[in-house]
């Protein structure tokens, strides 16, 4: 009986050690999460979301299915946000009702300055009183978005500061260079993304020299491709001014424009916005109709559906000149302009004899047959 008793003792001196384990294993894990959740505002959204979620919809060309918002003051926003974020601070959320998305069930990310910072949790509660369907708050934020290494984006007032100013820094126009001779923010080099491992001896030599990009705006995704390619090159203070020349031209009027000889000389080759659509409506077999957005854009937006349609896009356009169609004229066409005007460069660079063209105005399909053409601003 002895050897039963102490069997026994043992048993239970085992099931007590390790009921205390559990229970401390408990606490740890309970204090783990308690401490996460005082790290939090209160009244914390419910629906938080990381970096990599954000990640999938901070595109260039922005996305239509969502909509990121930075709840912080515009002084923030300005100095540093997420690329393509809008600004809507939430002490102006209810004068600011008209920049949400008509269809309710749009996507909608909020974030502002961290775990501490209450703005986008706010907006998002108002946002959900207000019918929306689908809102998100990256509860970390700006700070921890920077944290994973994302290049920041300014704001036009920025930049005008930023060139103002004695600061060591230089801005870069991504866009092809008949585009920059129309007009770019002052003292802003031109160094064309497709140019841009040819140019690079033209960046400062000093890799902490703030470098900011910017191109045609939000459809246009030369200026993050030519900030990628710095930061490969080793260049630590990147941001991008994804506005881009059409923001700075509305808020401060078109700059640095060359004279009008050389400018219409550099337009040639673009195509009449009237006779563009006369062709699509018309006639549209009689051209190729080559389309050199991203084929990202293209399965969101969609493109034309006639036998002469065809997608190449940019990046691929050089490979592809020896097999392009020569039995009829070619309208190379993009988002705004910017990379149809390049497409048009890159073939007669090429020393190409065909018959090509480019459209240089906003073109937004909406998954319609054919799409809606307007000037560019």
């Amino acid at each position: 009986m002895k050897p039963r008793a102490k069997i026994l003792r043992q048993s239970s001196l085992f099931t007590l050690l390790f009921i205390m384990l559990l229970a401390a294993s408990s606490s740890l894990l309970t204090g783990n999460t308690a401490h996460a959740s005082a790290s939090m505002v209160k009244p914390a959204f419910p629906h938080i979301v990381d970096a990599a979620f954000v990640a999938k919809y901070a595109t260039i060309p922005k996305r239509k299915d969502a909509l990121i918002i930075d709840a912080r003051p515009a002084k923030m926003y300005q100095k540093g946000h997420i690329v393509p974020a809008i600004n809507i601070p939430h002490r102006k959320f209810d004068q600011s009702i008209v920049l949400l998305p008509e269809d309710k069930s749009t996507l909608l990310i909020y974030y502002c300055g961290g775990l501490k910072c209450p703005l986008s949790h706010k907006s998002a509660f108002k946002a959900e009183v207000l019918g929306y369907t689908n809102i998100k708050v990256y509860a970390a934020g700006y700070p921890d978005w920077l944290k994973h290494g994302n290049t920041p984006g300014v704001g036009a007032k920025y930049v005008k500061n930023l060139i103002n100013s004695d600061a060591l820094a230089m801005v870069v126009d991504s866009r092809p260079t008949k585009k920059f001779r129309k007009g770019s923010v002052p003292t802003a080099k031109n160094i064309p993304y497709r140019k841009f491992d040819k140019m690079k001896g033209f960046l400062p030599a000093d890799k902490g020299v703030e470098l900011v990009f910017f191109c045609g705006g939000y459809k246009c995704p030369l200026s993050p491709k030519s900030a990628a390619k710095a930061k490969e090159l080793g260049y630590t203070n990147v941001k991008l001014y994804q506005a881009g020349y059409p923001l700075w031209k509305e808020m401060y009027g078109a700059s640095g424009a060359v004279p009008t000889s050389t400018a219409t000389a550099d337009d040639k080759g673009m195509m009449p916005i009237q006779k563009f659509t006369r062709l699509m409506k018309e006639a549209p077999d009689s051209v190729y109709w080559i389309d050199v957005r991203e084929r990202s854009e293209i399965a969101e937006d969609g493109t034309f559906k006639t036998k002469t349609a065809k997608v190449i896009p940019m990046d691929e356009l050089e490979a592809a000149i020896p097999s392009l169609p020569t039995d009829k004229p070619i309208i190379f066409f993009c988002a705004n302009g910017v990379r149809s005007a390049d497409a048009y460069d890159v073939l007669k660079e090429k020393g190409s004899k065909l018959e090509a063209y480019y459209l240089e105005a906003v073109v937004v399909f909406g998954k319609k047959d054919l799409p809606q053409v307007t000037a560019v601003k």
